[in-house]
């Protein structure tokens, strides 16, 4: 498969665009990770670990107290407080691009494209039939008598086209 070089040139970003991908996108991201730290905190409690914790920090005069639903509360706050800001700065981002690529150019991106080389397509050449002209003898004399054709057959016969290259002949 032939592969050929490309070069593009990246010169705009649409903010709207990037504002809509990036909130799905940090959106999901947040989900993620609210979702796995409350997996790891239910299996850290299945473990003890929290409690082995709070006995480390009270022989170091440290007071921790493990209460599970306000982690949780502080976790899905910064994953909310993360997602709009990290949707802001990226489509900041987006606007600082396309004011830096008017006066620079944009980024150039050489990109390997694969061609797919078809058959060619052999289309039916419909048959030539070859085109038969009538010999032209030029016009029949005006003096030479022809016989009737029939009625409705619209030519002369052979016989009669025969009689009259004889009768000019003749004369």
């Amino acid at each position: 498969m032939p592969v050929r070089r490309v070069r593009r040139v990246i010169r705009k970003f649409d903010p709207w665009t990037v504002l809509k991908v990036s909130l799905v996108f940090n959106t999901i991201a947040g989900l993620i990770f609210v979702l796995g730290t409350w997996v790891m905190w239910s299996i850290a409690v299945q473990r003890g670990i929290p409690e082995k914790v709070a006995d480390l920090m009270a022989s170091l005069t440290i007071v921790f107290t493990p209460d599970g639903q306000l982690y949780f509360r502080v976790i899905l706050l910064a994953a909310i407080v993360w997602a709009i800001l990290a949707t802001g700065v990226m489509t900041l981002a987006a606007v600082l691009y396309n004011l830096i690529s008017d006066m620079v150019g944009g980024v150039e991106v050489i990109v390997l494209e694969e061609s797919h080389q078809q058959a060619p397509v052999t289309q039916k050449q419909p048959r030539v039939r070859p085109v038969i002209h009538p010999v032209d003898n030029g016009p029949p004399p005006a003096t030479t008598e022809q016989h009737p054709s029939p009625p409705g057959s619209g030519s002369t016969t052979e016989t009669d086209q025969q009689a009259v290259r004889t009768a000019s002949a003749d004369s």
